[in-house]
Protein backbone atom coordinates (compact mmCIF):
# COMPACT_ATOMS: atom_id res chain seq x y z
CA UNK A 1 0.00 0.00 0.00
CA UNK A 2 2.84 2.37 0.83
CA UNK A 3 4.34 1.74 -2.61
CA UNK A 4 1.06 2.59 -4.33
CA UNK A 5 0.62 5.78 -2.33
CA UNK A 6 4.18 6.80 -3.16
CA UNK A 7 3.61 6.33 -6.88
CA UNK A 8 0.33 8.20 -6.83
CA UNK A 9 2.05 11.11 -5.11
CA UNK A 10 4.67 11.17 -7.86
CA UNK A 11 2.06 10.90 -10.59
CA UNK A 12 0.12 13.85 -9.23
CA UNK A 13 2.96 16.26 -9.95
CA UNK A 14 2.12 18.19 -13.10
CA UNK A 15 5.69 19.44 -13.59
CA UNK A 16 8.93 17.52 -13.24
CA UNK A 17 10.46 18.30 -9.86
CA UNK A 18 13.81 16.60 -9.52
CA UNK A 19 14.16 17.45 -5.83
CA UNK A 20 10.83 15.79 -5.13
CA UNK A 21 11.86 12.77 -7.23
CA UNK A 22 15.13 12.46 -5.29
CA UNK A 23 13.16 11.99 -2.06
CA UNK A 24 11.97 8.66 -3.47
CA UNK A 25 15.55 7.27 -3.47
CA UNK A 26 16.89 6.65 0.06
CA UNK A 27 20.45 6.00 -1.11
CA UNK A 28 20.79 9.54 -2.46
CA UNK A 29 20.89 10.89 1.10
CA UNK A 30 24.03 8.99 2.10
CA UNK A 31 27.62 10.18 2.16
CA UNK A 32 30.67 8.53 0.61
CA UNK A 33 34.12 9.40 1.94
CA UNK A 34 32.56 12.29 3.83
CA UNK A 35 30.90 13.79 0.75
CA UNK A 36 27.27 13.63 -0.42
CA UNK A 37 26.92 10.77 -2.87
CA UNK A 38 26.83 11.79 -6.53
CA UNK A 39 25.81 8.70 -8.47
CA UNK A 40 26.81 8.85 -12.13
CA UNK A 41 27.04 5.10 -12.76
CA UNK A 42 23.45 4.63 -13.90
CA UNK A 43 24.40 2.76 -17.08
CA UNK A 44 25.73 -0.05 -14.88
CA UNK A 45 22.71 -0.11 -12.58
CA UNK A 46 20.07 2.41 -11.59
CA UNK A 47 19.14 3.25 -8.04
CA UNK A 48 15.98 1.88 -6.43
CA UNK A 49 13.02 4.00 -5.32
CA UNK A 50 11.28 3.39 -2.01
CA UNK A 51 8.20 2.08 -3.82
CA UNK A 52 10.21 -0.85 -5.21
CA UNK A 53 11.95 -1.47 -1.88
CA UNK A 54 8.54 -1.52 -0.17
CA UNK A 55 7.25 -4.06 -2.68
CA UNK A 56 10.13 -6.42 -1.91
CA UNK A 57 9.64 -6.06 1.85
CA UNK A 58 5.88 -6.49 1.46
CA UNK A 59 6.32 -9.79 -0.38
CA UNK A 60 8.63 -11.31 2.23
CA UNK A 61 6.61 -9.86 5.11
CA UNK A 62 3.12 -10.81 4.01
CA UNK A 63 2.80 -13.43 1.27
CA UNK A 64 6.14 -15.21 0.75
CA UNK A 65 5.30 -18.48 -1.01
CA UNK A 66 6.15 -20.39 -4.15
CA UNK A 67 4.04 -19.70 -7.20
CA UNK A 68 1.94 -21.76 -9.63
CA UNK A 69 2.10 -24.85 -7.44
CA UNK A 70 -0.10 -24.33 -4.42
CA UNK A 71 -3.79 -24.07 -3.64
CA UNK A 72 -3.20 -22.25 -0.36
CA UNK A 73 -3.87 -18.53 -0.01
CA UNK A 74 -0.25 -17.31 0.10
CA UNK A 75 0.68 -19.23 -3.05
CA UNK A 76 -2.31 -17.87 -4.90
CA UNK A 77 -1.57 -14.30 -3.79
CA UNK A 78 2.07 -14.61 -4.87
CA UNK A 79 1.07 -16.18 -8.19
CA UNK A 80 -1.44 -13.42 -8.90
CA UNK A 81 1.09 -10.69 -8.08
CA UNK A 82 3.80 -12.32 -10.23
CA UNK A 83 1.52 -12.79 -13.23
CA UNK A 84 0.17 -9.25 -12.86
CA UNK A 85 3.76 -8.05 -13.11
CA UNK A 86 4.14 -10.00 -16.35
CA UNK A 87 1.06 -8.24 -17.72
CA UNK A 88 2.48 -4.85 -16.70
CA UNK A 89 5.67 -5.69 -18.59
CA UNK A 90 3.64 -6.87 -21.60
CA UNK A 91 1.74 -3.59 -21.72
CA UNK A 92 4.88 -1.51 -21.20
CA UNK A 93 6.61 -3.12 -24.18
CA UNK A 94 3.33 -3.43 -26.11
CA UNK A 95 3.74 -7.15 -26.66
CA UNK A 96 0.71 -8.76 -28.28
CA UNK A 97 0.36 -11.44 -25.60
CA UNK A 98 1.53 -11.81 -22.01
CA UNK A 99 3.05 -15.24 -22.69
CA UNK A 100 5.46 -13.56 -25.13
CA UNK A 101 7.17 -12.15 -22.01
CA UNK A 102 9.68 -14.53 -20.44
CA UNK A 103 11.13 -13.57 -17.06
CA UNK A 104 14.80 -14.48 -16.79
CA UNK A 105 17.72 -13.79 -14.46
CA UNK A 106 18.94 -10.85 -16.55
CA UNK A 107 19.72 -9.66 -20.06
CA UNK A 108 22.71 -12.01 -20.30
CA UNK A 109 20.51 -14.97 -19.33
CA UNK A 110 17.94 -13.95 -21.93
CA UNK A 111 20.57 -13.68 -24.68
CA UNK A 112 22.00 -17.10 -23.83
CA UNK A 113 18.51 -18.58 -23.85
CA UNK A 114 18.02 -17.38 -27.43
CA UNK A 115 21.51 -18.43 -28.53
CA UNK A 116 21.00 -21.90 -27.07
CA UNK A 117 17.72 -22.23 -28.91
CA UNK A 118 19.26 -21.30 -32.24
CA UNK A 119 21.82 -24.09 -31.88
CA UNK A 120 19.19 -26.42 -33.32
CA UNK A 121 18.08 -23.98 -36.02
CA UNK A 122 21.39 -22.98 -37.65
CA UNK A 123 23.68 -24.99 -39.88
CA UNK A 124 27.16 -24.66 -41.36
CA UNK A 125 27.39 -21.69 -43.72
CA UNK A 126 24.54 -19.74 -42.14
CA UNK A 127 25.47 -16.22 -41.10
CA UNK A 128 25.03 -14.37 -37.82
CA UNK A 129 25.54 -10.60 -37.85
CA UNK A 130 26.42 -8.57 -34.75
CA UNK A 131 27.42 -4.94 -34.38
CA UNK A 132 30.81 -3.66 -33.26
CA UNK A 133 29.11 -1.60 -30.55
CA UNK A 134 28.11 -4.62 -28.48
CA UNK A 135 28.61 -5.51 -24.84
CA UNK A 136 30.60 -8.72 -24.32
CA UNK A 137 27.39 -10.55 -23.40
CA UNK A 138 26.18 -9.69 -26.88
CA UNK A 139 29.31 -11.10 -28.53
CA UNK A 140 30.45 -14.20 -26.67
CA UNK A 141 27.16 -16.18 -26.81
CA UNK A 142 27.02 -15.72 -30.58
CA UNK A 143 30.64 -16.81 -30.96
CA UNK A 144 29.82 -19.92 -28.95
CA UNK A 145 26.73 -20.48 -31.12
CA UNK A 146 28.81 -20.29 -34.29
CA UNK A 147 31.37 -22.71 -32.86
CA UNK A 148 28.59 -25.20 -32.13
CA UNK A 149 26.83 -24.91 -35.48
CA UNK A 150 29.46 -23.94 -38.03
CA UNK A 151 27.66 -20.68 -38.73
CA UNK A 152 29.76 -17.65 -39.66
CA UNK A 153 29.92 -14.58 -37.41
CA UNK A 154 30.05 -11.26 -39.25
CA UNK A 155 30.42 -7.78 -37.75
CA UNK A 156 28.91 -4.39 -38.64
CA UNK A 157 31.84 -1.93 -38.29
CA UNK A 158 31.65 1.41 -36.50
CA UNK A 159 32.72 4.95 -37.36
CA UNK A 160 34.87 7.42 -35.43
CA UNK A 161 31.72 9.13 -34.13
CA UNK A 162 30.66 5.89 -32.48
CA UNK A 163 27.89 5.07 -34.95
CA UNK A 164 27.33 1.94 -37.00
CA UNK A 165 28.54 1.99 -40.61
CA UNK A 166 25.19 1.51 -42.31
CA UNK A 167 26.72 1.21 -45.77
CA UNK A 168 28.71 -1.77 -44.51
CA UNK A 169 25.55 -3.14 -42.92
CA UNK A 170 23.76 -3.01 -46.27
CA UNK A 171 26.61 -4.96 -47.90
CA UNK A 172 26.48 -7.59 -45.13
CA UNK A 173 22.86 -8.48 -45.88
CA UNK A 174 22.61 -11.75 -47.79
CA UNK A 175 20.31 -14.73 -48.22
CA UNK A 176 22.62 -16.69 -45.89
CA UNK A 177 21.85 -14.31 -43.03
CA UNK A 178 19.72 -15.97 -40.37
CA UNK A 179 20.19 -13.89 -37.23
CA UNK A 180 21.07 -10.25 -36.50
CA UNK A 181 21.99 -8.98 -33.06
CA UNK A 182 22.34 -5.29 -32.23
CA UNK A 183 21.89 -3.16 -29.14
CA UNK A 184 19.29 -0.43 -29.10
CA UNK A 185 21.74 1.82 -27.24
CA UNK A 186 25.49 1.34 -26.77
CA UNK A 187 26.42 0.88 -23.12
CA UNK A 188 29.91 2.30 -23.65
CA UNK A 189 29.06 5.33 -25.81
CA UNK A 190 25.33 6.00 -25.45
CA UNK A 191 24.74 5.85 -29.22
CA UNK A 192 21.14 5.15 -30.23
CA UNK A 193 21.23 2.70 -33.12
CA UNK A 194 18.76 2.80 -36.06
CA UNK A 195 17.13 -0.47 -35.10
CA UNK A 196 13.95 0.15 -37.11
CA UNK A 197 15.97 0.21 -40.33
CA UNK A 198 18.12 -2.75 -39.27
CA UNK A 199 15.05 -4.86 -38.45
CA UNK A 200 13.31 -3.98 -41.71
CA UNK A 201 16.35 -4.78 -43.86
CA UNK A 202 17.06 -8.06 -42.05
CA UNK A 203 13.45 -9.18 -42.49
CA UNK A 204 13.74 -8.70 -46.26
CA UNK A 205 16.05 -11.74 -46.38
CA UNK A 206 14.13 -13.69 -43.74
CA UNK A 207 16.59 -13.10 -40.88
CA UNK A 208 15.42 -12.77 -37.29
CA UNK A 209 16.60 -9.84 -35.17
CA UNK A 210 17.49 -9.77 -31.48
CA UNK A 211 17.58 -6.31 -29.89
CA UNK A 212 19.46 -5.73 -26.64
CA UNK A 213 17.43 -3.04 -24.92
CA UNK A 214 19.27 -3.06 -21.58
CA UNK A 215 20.68 0.44 -22.08
CA UNK A 216 17.67 1.81 -23.96
CA UNK A 217 14.86 0.94 -21.56
CA UNK A 218 15.89 3.46 -18.84
CA UNK A 219 15.42 6.25 -21.38
CA UNK A 220 13.10 4.96 -24.11
CA UNK A 221 9.77 3.14 -23.93
CA UNK A 222 10.04 0.53 -26.69
CA UNK A 223 7.06 -0.66 -28.71
CA UNK A 224 8.05 -4.13 -29.87
CA UNK A 225 5.12 -4.45 -32.26
CA UNK A 226 5.82 -1.12 -33.93
CA UNK A 227 9.50 -2.04 -34.18
CA UNK A 228 8.57 -5.51 -35.47
CA UNK A 229 11.36 -6.86 -33.26
CA UNK A 230 11.62 -10.65 -33.18
CA UNK A 231 13.26 -10.60 -29.75
CA UNK A 232 13.88 -7.74 -27.32
CA UNK A 233 15.78 -8.21 -24.05
CA UNK A 234 16.29 -5.95 -21.03
CA UNK A 235 17.23 -5.93 -17.33
CA UNK A 236 15.11 -4.75 -14.40
CA UNK A 237 18.06 -3.28 -12.52
CA UNK A 238 18.57 -0.64 -15.21
CA UNK A 239 14.97 0.62 -14.84
CA UNK A 240 14.80 1.19 -11.08
CA UNK A 241 14.04 -2.46 -10.39
CA UNK A 242 15.90 -5.22 -8.55
CA UNK A 243 18.95 -7.12 -9.73
CA UNK A 244 18.56 -10.70 -10.92
CA UNK A 245 15.53 -10.09 -13.15
CA UNK A 246 15.61 -10.01 -16.92
CA UNK A 247 12.92 -9.46 -19.52
CA UNK A 248 12.80 -11.43 -22.75
CA UNK A 249 10.17 -10.57 -25.33
CA UNK A 250 9.85 -12.91 -28.26
CA UNK A 251 7.28 -13.33 -30.99
CA UNK A 252 5.07 -16.28 -30.12
CA UNK A 253 5.88 -18.24 -33.30
CA UNK A 254 9.62 -17.87 -32.77
CA UNK A 255 9.50 -18.79 -29.08
CA UNK A 256 7.52 -21.90 -30.01
CA UNK A 257 10.35 -22.94 -32.36
CA UNK A 258 13.03 -22.71 -29.69
CA UNK A 259 13.67 -25.73 -27.45
CA UNK A 260 13.72 -25.27 -23.65
CA UNK A 261 16.90 -23.75 -22.26
CA UNK A 262 16.82 -25.52 -18.89
CA UNK A 263 15.06 -28.61 -17.62
CA UNK A 264 13.34 -28.95 -14.27
CA UNK A 265 10.18 -28.09 -12.45
CA UNK A 266 7.58 -25.70 -13.85
CA UNK A 267 8.68 -26.07 -17.49
CA UNK A 268 7.06 -29.50 -17.93
CA UNK A 269 3.67 -30.79 -18.98
CA UNK A 270 4.05 -34.52 -18.26
CA UNK A 271 7.10 -36.39 -16.96
CA UNK A 272 7.76 -40.13 -17.21
CA UNK A 273 11.06 -41.99 -17.34
CA UNK A 274 10.30 -42.77 -20.96
CA UNK A 275 9.47 -39.27 -22.15
CA UNK A 276 8.83 -35.70 -20.95
CA UNK A 277 6.57 -33.20 -22.65
CA UNK A 278 6.99 -29.48 -22.09
CA UNK A 279 4.71 -26.76 -20.84
CA UNK A 280 3.47 -24.02 -23.11
CA UNK A 281 4.68 -20.43 -23.13
CA UNK A 282 5.93 -18.73 -21.04
CA UNK A 283 6.60 -21.58 -18.58
CA UNK A 284 8.60 -23.62 -21.09
CA UNK A 285 11.49 -21.22 -20.50
CA UNK A 286 11.02 -20.62 -16.77
CA UNK A 287 12.37 -23.74 -15.09
CA UNK A 288 12.53 -23.85 -11.30
CA UNK A 289 11.54 -21.31 -8.70
CA UNK A 290 11.99 -17.82 -10.14
CA UNK A 291 12.97 -14.58 -8.43
CA UNK A 292 9.39 -14.09 -7.31
CA UNK A 293 9.73 -10.89 -5.33
CA UNK A 294 12.04 -9.54 -8.03
CA UNK A 295 9.46 -10.11 -10.72
CA UNK A 296 6.75 -8.44 -8.65
CA UNK A 297 9.06 -5.51 -7.85
CA UNK A 298 9.88 -5.12 -11.55
CA UNK A 299 6.22 -4.44 -12.20
CA UNK A 300 6.28 -1.76 -9.49
CA UNK A 301 9.43 -0.22 -11.02
CA UNK A 302 7.73 -0.01 -14.41
CA UNK A 303 4.70 1.63 -12.77
CA UNK A 304 7.00 4.11 -11.06
CA UNK A 305 8.80 5.17 -14.23
CA UNK A 306 5.60 5.36 -16.26
CA UNK A 307 4.07 7.57 -13.56
CA UNK A 308 6.88 10.05 -14.19
CA UNK A 309 6.61 9.57 -17.95
CA UNK A 310 9.29 8.55 -20.43
CA UNK A 311 8.91 11.69 -22.52
CA UNK A 312 9.53 13.72 -19.36
CA UNK A 313 12.51 11.55 -18.45
CA UNK A 314 14.03 11.82 -21.93
CA UNK A 315 13.63 15.60 -22.06
CA UNK A 316 15.22 16.13 -18.65
CA UNK A 317 18.09 13.70 -19.27
CA UNK A 318 18.83 15.42 -22.59
CA UNK A 319 19.25 18.67 -20.66
CA UNK A 320 21.71 16.95 -18.31
CA UNK A 321 23.62 15.43 -21.23
CA UNK A 322 24.00 18.73 -23.07
CA UNK A 323 24.93 20.61 -19.92
CA UNK A 324 27.60 18.08 -18.89
CA UNK A 325 28.98 17.82 -22.42
CA UNK A 326 29.48 21.58 -22.72
CA UNK A 327 31.16 21.77 -19.30
CA UNK A 328 33.47 18.81 -19.90
CA UNK A 329 34.67 20.09 -23.28
CA UNK A 330 35.98 23.20 -21.54
CA UNK A 331 38.62 21.04 -19.81
CA UNK A 332 41.88 21.14 -21.73
CA UNK A 333 42.92 17.81 -23.21
CA UNK A 334 39.55 16.14 -22.64
CA UNK A 335 38.17 13.99 -25.46
CA UNK A 336 34.69 12.50 -25.62
CA UNK A 337 34.27 9.14 -27.33
CA UNK A 338 30.86 8.66 -28.93
CA UNK A 339 29.74 11.90 -30.51
CA UNK A 340 26.60 10.80 -32.33
CA UNK A 341 23.82 13.36 -32.42
CA UNK A 342 21.50 10.55 -31.33
CA UNK A 343 22.55 9.30 -27.92
CA UNK A 344 21.29 8.83 -24.40
CA UNK A 345 22.69 10.43 -21.24
CA UNK A 346 26.10 8.74 -21.33
CA UNK A 347 29.48 10.45 -21.71
CA UNK A 348 32.67 8.42 -22.14
CA UNK A 349 35.85 10.46 -22.03
CA UNK A 350 39.57 10.55 -21.35
CA UNK A 351 41.87 13.44 -20.49
CA UNK A 352 45.24 13.56 -22.25
CA UNK A 353 47.40 10.57 -21.28
CA UNK A 354 45.85 10.15 -17.82
CA UNK A 355 44.59 6.62 -17.16
CA UNK A 356 40.80 6.58 -16.64
CA UNK A 357 41.15 4.45 -13.51
CA UNK A 358 43.19 7.19 -11.84
CA UNK A 359 40.53 9.81 -12.55
CA UNK A 360 37.82 7.48 -11.29
CA UNK A 361 39.71 6.84 -8.06
CA UNK A 362 40.05 10.53 -7.26
CA UNK A 363 36.39 11.13 -8.09
CA UNK A 364 35.42 8.35 -5.71
CA UNK A 365 37.35 10.07 -2.91
CA UNK A 366 35.06 13.04 -3.55
CA UNK A 367 31.92 10.88 -3.31
CA UNK A 368 31.38 10.79 -7.09
CA UNK A 369 30.61 7.38 -8.58
CA UNK A 370 31.56 6.87 -12.23
CA UNK A 371 32.55 3.76 -14.17
CA UNK A 372 36.07 3.31 -15.54
CA UNK A 373 37.58 0.68 -17.83
CA UNK A 374 36.48 -0.99 -21.05
CA UNK A 375 32.81 -1.31 -19.94
CA UNK A 376 32.64 -4.91 -21.23
CA UNK A 377 33.12 -3.49 -24.71
CA UNK A 378 36.76 -4.21 -25.52
CA UNK A 379 36.29 -4.10 -29.32
CA UNK A 380 35.18 -0.45 -29.01
CA UNK A 381 38.27 0.41 -26.97
CA UNK A 382 40.47 -1.44 -29.46
CA UNK A 383 38.90 0.59 -32.28
CA UNK A 384 39.85 3.83 -30.54
CA UNK A 385 43.21 2.37 -29.43
CA UNK A 386 42.63 3.23 -25.78
CA UNK A 387 42.64 1.07 -22.61
CA UNK A 388 39.25 2.36 -21.50
CA UNK A 389 37.34 5.50 -20.61
CA UNK A 390 35.76 7.33 -17.74
CA UNK A 391 32.02 6.91 -18.18
CA UNK A 392 29.53 9.26 -16.52
CA UNK A 393 25.92 8.19 -17.02
CA UNK A 394 22.95 10.21 -15.84
CA UNK A 395 19.43 9.42 -14.70
CA UNK A 396 16.31 11.49 -14.11
CA UNK A 397 17.17 11.86 -10.40
CA UNK A 398 20.51 13.55 -11.11
CA UNK A 399 20.92 17.35 -11.12
CA UNK A 400 22.94 20.08 -12.82
CA UNK A 401 24.33 20.97 -9.39
CA UNK A 402 25.77 17.46 -9.16
CA UNK A 403 27.29 17.91 -12.61
CA UNK A 404 28.97 21.13 -11.46
CA UNK A 405 30.58 19.29 -8.55
CA UNK A 406 31.59 16.48 -10.91
CA UNK A 407 33.25 18.95 -13.29
CA UNK A 408 35.25 20.43 -10.43
CA UNK A 409 36.22 16.91 -9.43
CA UNK A 410 37.50 16.09 -12.92
CA UNK A 411 39.45 19.34 -13.00
CA UNK A 412 40.96 18.53 -9.60
CA UNK A 413 41.92 15.04 -10.78
CA UNK A 414 43.56 16.44 -13.92
CA UNK A 415 45.55 18.94 -11.85
CA UNK A 416 46.72 16.25 -9.45
CA UNK A 417 47.62 13.73 -12.13
CA UNK A 418 49.19 15.99 -14.77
Amino acid sequence: MKALLKMEATKSNTAFDVQNIRKDFPILTRKVNGHPLIYFDNAATSQTPQAVIDAIVDYYSNYNANIHRGVHALSQEATDAYEQARIKIQKHFNAAKSHEIILTAGTTHAINLIANGYSSLLKKGDEVLVSSLEHHSNIVPWQMLCERTGAVLKVIPMTQSGELDMDAFAKAISTNLKLVFVNHVSNALGTINPIEHIIAEAHKVGASVVIDGAQATPHIKPDVQALDADFYVASAHKICGPTGVGILYGKEALLEQLPPYQGGGEMIDQVTFEKTTYAGLPHKFEAGTPNICGGIATGVAIDYMNAIGFDTIAHYEEELLQYATEKLLQIEGLKIFGTSSKKTAVISFNVAAIHPYDIGTILDKLGIAVRTGHHCAQPIMDFYQIPGTVRASFAFYNTKEEIDIFIKGVQRAVTMLS
